[in-house]
């Protein structure tokens, strides 16, 4: 049975109408409820299928406004990359210490960035990190020589998406506490990275379904024509 306080942000909502990002963003702010800042959540599911290598969709994308969320960064480096990723923030800064810290199953961070010349190190854990979602990739940029920008990006407000199995992507991309203005900002950039990742043997429409959310409300659906031509 849904609440009587949801039962009255869905009567916010126009179920017979497909919103545009802008008027999608305006409308969210109306259905905050909770006493937390929410978070704005974006659904998307694509005509692709995940199972072929070549319609994988995975990367990342540095929002222009951020995610409100603080990020802890855990950084696989040693010598001088070491010192830079200290120098850029990163919460923990490791090798093979860092290696015992995951065994031991600590997991006081919320990413890890790994240098490329650490990935031998990594691979010990990538047992355990991958199931979690933290294995380090080269298409999220989480592999890098340039282990400063990277903990850079991820600390200024990077988004990494990947695919499901049956096509959907879920993120989190913003806070409600932010302007309608800056949501909808935030909209457009994750929506353009995904399209800018459309596989070259995806057939027909590309995005089949988009929704936005916040954590504690019913979704907007999207206008999906509109959402097919950002760039």
């Amino acid at each position: 049975m849904a609440s009587k306080r949801y039962k009255q942000l869905i009567e916010k909502i126009d179920s017979e109408k497909k919103y545009s990002v802008n008027e999608a963003a305006a409308l969210l702010k109306e259905l905050k409820s909770a006493k937390f800042d929410e978070t704005v959540e974006i659904a998307m599911n694509l005509n692709v299928d995940p199972r072929h290598a070549d319609q994988m969709v995975r990367g990342a994308i540095v929002l222009p406004n951020g995610t409100g969320k603080t990020v802890r960064v855990a950084v696989f480096a040693k010598g001088v990359k070491a010192d830079e990723a200290k120098a850029a923030g990163a919460d923990i800064v490791g090798t093979d210490d860092l290696v015992d810290q995951i065994k031991e199953g600590i997991f006081n961070f919320d990413i890890v960035v790994a240098a490329p010349d650490c990935m031998g190190l990594v691979g010990k854990v990538g047992r355990i990190l991958g199931p979690k979602g933290l294995m380090p990739n080269p298409k999220t940029g989480t592999v890098t020589p340039d282990v400063a920008t990277a903990v850079n990006n991820v600390k200024g407000g990077q988004v990494a998406f990947r695919v499901d199995k049956k096509g959907n992507i879920h993120a989190g991309i913003g806070k409600i506490s932010f302007t309608a203005e800056k949501i909808a900002e935030n909209i457009n950039s994750f929506v353009g990275a995904i399209n800018k990742q459309k596989p070259a043997s995806a057939k027909g429409r590309y995005i089949t379904n988009a929704a936005l959310s916040l954590t504690m409300s019913p979704a907007v659906r999207f206008d999906l024509s509109e959402l097919a031509d950002i760039k």
